[in-house]
């Protein structure tokens, strides 16, 4: 399992925490520093993530681009291509695992992929 989440981020601390209060072993990488590639956002979306849940809305990015303004004139593939330049666009944490991924953390949906 891939847990990809940013070091300061509550969020991800928290998450990281039930992770491992919760026993699941998995593989940690910082999305700032090594973020998502376009063909990782192409095979979450196939998994399932509709494309407007990748997006970090609550970020310093996504406001200073106005990207709540450009993103509905934007293709997929545009979409696609300028969220793969910056990983703290996207929406974070995300669990990949064995068909499913996930995007930001709500216990009970992750404890319903995991079985927890």
């Amino acid at each position: 399992m891939l847990f990809i989440c940013y070091p300061k981020c509550s969020t991800c601390k928290k998450a990281e925490k039930w992770l491992l209060e919760h026993g699941v072993d998995f593989d940690k990488r910082d999305i700032s520093a090594d973020r998502p590639t376009e063909d990782e956002l192409r095979r979450w979306l196939a998994a399932g993530v509709p494309l407007k849940k990748l997006w970090n809305t609550s970020g310093m990015g996504y406001r200073s681009m106005d990207l709540k303004n450009r993103l509905p004139a934007m293709s997929e593939d545009e979409q696609i291509a300028l969220l793969a330049t910056d990983g703290m666009l996207v929406k974070r944490p995300v669990l990949v695992g064995d068909g499913f991924v996930l995007t930001g953390f709500r216990e009970q949906e992750w404890a319903a992929a995991l079985g927890k």
